[in-house]
């Protein structure tokens, strides 16, 4: 492989900012996927991650779709996504298992959950370097580049209408999508940097504390808490964790919840007892992307109650870690339902894959 610009290649990064921004810029999806930045020369493909390792085995059907419709030598910033089972939103738990170290499993999801790429900026083309080059001009580039592409490659809609951007923040959630990514128009690519600028939604609830994993510094001090949420039919499920805390608060932590610490025959995850208290509930395989990394949590009696800010759901669970706001000691635990959510109104994919 020989480009102007040669893997690995950290991505430019996005800062987040509470309100969708003025000035000259242009405004995107922020698609929910795994950020990817793409090599081809001729029949030669890496695709590169966010950590700047080579996800290429995990995705065939991606080289195949590459090499059908992007140029013979390019290097293409954008997100590989996966769209769900009712096939009109994302699903990032879905695309999170395309992470599989057999080879039959990798063909099988390729298959069955295939994935698609939506390029939203271009670092090369040919032998030119576009980096040193406005946004404005390496998006007019990816534009020709990319108009004879047809899926699962798509280019990403953009717009400089701040309104329009609002109306897209609002709606695509409702097809899976995370906010709205600004750009400057007359910015370079920065690899590394946080040059753009996101809004995220975010939301608050309130929470059931059920579990903690103690911090890496220490087994006095607080790692993480383990939120849960009651189904309709009274079951606490897990929804999360929250972990954001100064380190002398943690050890007060520690403290304060040692009272409510019991076993697991008493607590609404007793069957994690039998996974020998190394697994959450989350994922029952462990964590595929920490591996060896300690997931055991100490079980506490559901009965203080905490509300969170987090920006959206990927299932029964927060999509990310969820943030600290308060204690609701005004709060009973029985009253932390899935209820009290706030739902996205649906939007079909299809009309922001175009």
């Amino acid at each position: 492989m020989q480009l102007p610009v040669m893997p690995p290649v950290p991505p430019m990064l996005a800062k987040a900012v509470k309100q969708i921004p003025d000035g000259e810029v242009s405004f995107e999806p922020k698609w929910d996927g795994f950020r990817s930045i793409i090599f081809r020369d001729g029949d030669e493909v890496e695709i590169g991650s966010r950590n700047e390792k080579p996800m290429t085995r995990y995705f065939p059907e991606l080289v195949e779709a590459i090499k059908a419709n992007l140029p013979q030598r390019c290097v293409i910033d954008g997100e590989i996504v996966v769209i769900g089972a009712s096939g009109d939103r994302l699903d990032f738990e879905v695309l999170q298992q395309r992470i599989h170290p057999a080879a039959s499993r990798v063909t099988m999801l390729s298959e069955t959950t295939p994935a698609r790429f939506v390029a939203f900026d271009l670092l090369a083309l040919g032998d030119t370097d576009y980096r040193e080059r406005p946004f404005v001009e390496r998006r007019a580039a990816l534009e020709e580049a990319l108009a004879p592409a047809k899926a699962p490659i798509h280019l990403t809609r953009t717009t400089t209408d701040k309104a329009v951007a609002t109306e897209w923040f609002h709606q695509f959630e409702g097809a899976g999508l995370d906010g709205v990514i600004a750009k400057p128009l007359d910015g370079l690519y920065e690899p590394d940097k946080r040059t753009m600028f996101k809004i995220k939604h975010e939301r608050t609830a309130d929470c059931v504390v059920a579990g903690y994993r103690v911090h890496k510094s220490g087994p006095n001090r607080i790692g993480s808490l383990l939120l849960g949420l009651f189904t309709s039919d009274g079951v606490l499920a897990s929804v999360g964790v929250i972990g954001a805390f100064p380190m002398a608060r943690r050890e007060e932590l520690f403290e304060e919840l040692q009272p409510l610490v019991t076993d697991f025959d008493d607590h609404p995850w007793a069957w994690a007892k039998q996974e020998e208290g190394n697994r959450t509930p989350r994922n029952a395989e462990g964590s595929r992307w920490q591996a060896g990394k300690d997931l055991s949590f100490v079980p506490l009696r559901p009965e203080r109650v905490v509300e969170v800010r987090y920006d959206h759901m990927e299932g029964v669970r927060f999509r990310h870690t969820a943030q600290f706001v308060r204690w609701r000691d005004d709060r009973t635990p029985e009253s932390c339902t899935y209820e009290q959510l706030e739902e996205p109104v649906k939007f079909d994919l299809a009309d922001v894959l175009g």
